[in-house]
């Protein structure tokens, strides 16, 4: 890459990129030669950084990616039940009973998670070979065996006295923690019941997606999503729009005094404690007359008294519409 001199001045090609180039000038008189040689053949000698080779997907991740493109053409085609082809179920072994999670990753467009460091991750977690499929650049579903719900090694005595859905939200709590501290960003998870992907693969991953989307709609602060919690949210969900407004006028004309954040906070704890008062004022910490206080206050900018069971339901109802209406 040599030299060019014109009009007293010594130029060099730096850099050059589509039609830009970055040019470096001096002044004749002030390099010799020698100098404007040496130059040249370091310029000559400068390489262009070789681009890095495309990373080449697992064996694994092949397969896995072959079920991901499965499940995106039975969501085209519009289905809402599909059983999997058997070469699909062989190649990844899928005839066995599976706990399906899904996980969604809320981190920026700029970060990337590739399969491997995801998988890693995940069967280092569960001390066991999980089976992970991309669905989308933030969505991810996990299959693992039956196994993971004991994988504390707890007393088979103790464990056998917890629900089934207990095991589910232990270990979904446990992993999202585990995420939270190992990943890049807020990490959403929704846990579903056993299942055989042979037979339900598809559908279960529709539930686990409106799992996600309920949770995210009526719980804004939460990051793990349980079906079986989120029971009276889907069928709000359902109900349409002026119909909610309409029950939110005839329930609580003035929704602005009646769902203050003051109110909005001791109602979310008193429902969550089932209505009891001295649970809920201890997790406020608060006086017990104090939470007696709101309660009553409550009473009579609304009429309704949520210590009686027909009233909490109608609150509990109106404040479920309350939070999707406000921020439309």
């Amino acid at each position: 890459m040599s030299s060019v001199i014109k009009n007293g001045r010594v130029y060099w090609l730096v850099q050059k990129q589509e039609s830009e180039a970055l040019l470096f000038a001096v002044d004749e008189q002030v390099v010799s030669d020698v100098e404007r040689r040496l130059v040249d053949l370091v310029l000559s000698t400068k390489k262009e950084p070789e681009p890095k080779p495309a990373r080449m997907p697992t064996e694994e991740e092949r397969k896995a990616g072959l079920v991901r493109d499965w499940l995106h053409q039975q969501q085209e085609r519009g289905f809402t039940q599909a059983e999997m082809p058997d070469q699909l179920v062989s190649l990844l072994s899928l005839y066995s009973t599976k706990v399906p999670i899904l996980l969604y990753g809320d981190y920026t467009t700029s970060r990337r998670v590739h399969y491997a460091e995801l998988k890693k991750l995940l069967d280092s977690f569960f001390d066991a070979e999980i089976t992970l499929i991309p669905l989308t650049e933030k969505e991810w579903l996990i299959l693992g065996s039956e196994k993971i719900l004991t994988m504390d090694g707890s007393d088979d005595r103790i464990s056998d006295e917890e629900s089934l859905e207990d095991k589910l939200a232990a270990m979904g709590y446990g992993l999202h923690e585990m995420l939270e501290n190992e990943w890049v960003g807020e990490a959403h998870l929704a846990v579903h019941y056993p299942m055989t992907p042979a037979k339900s693969l598809y559908s279960v991953v529709l539930q686990l997606r409106e799992t996600i989307m309920l949770g995210r709609t009526y719980h804004v602060g939460s990051s793990m999503h349980l079906p079986w919690e989120l029971q009276l949210e889907k069928l709000v969900h359902l109900v349409p729009e002026a119909e909610k407004a309409s029950f939110l006028e005839r329930v609580l004309k003035r929704l602005d005094v009646a769902f203050d954040p003051e109110t909005m906070t001791t109602l979310e704890q008193f429902f969550q404690l089932d209505c009891n008062v001295s649970e809920t004022a201890k997790k406020l910490y608060i006086h017990r007359n104090t939470l007696l206080y709101r309660l009553d206050k409550f009473k009579q900018e609304t009429g309704l008294d949520v210590r009686t069971f027909n009233n909490a339901v109608l609150v509990k109802i109106a404040m479920l519409l309350y939070k999707v209406t406000k921020r439309k």
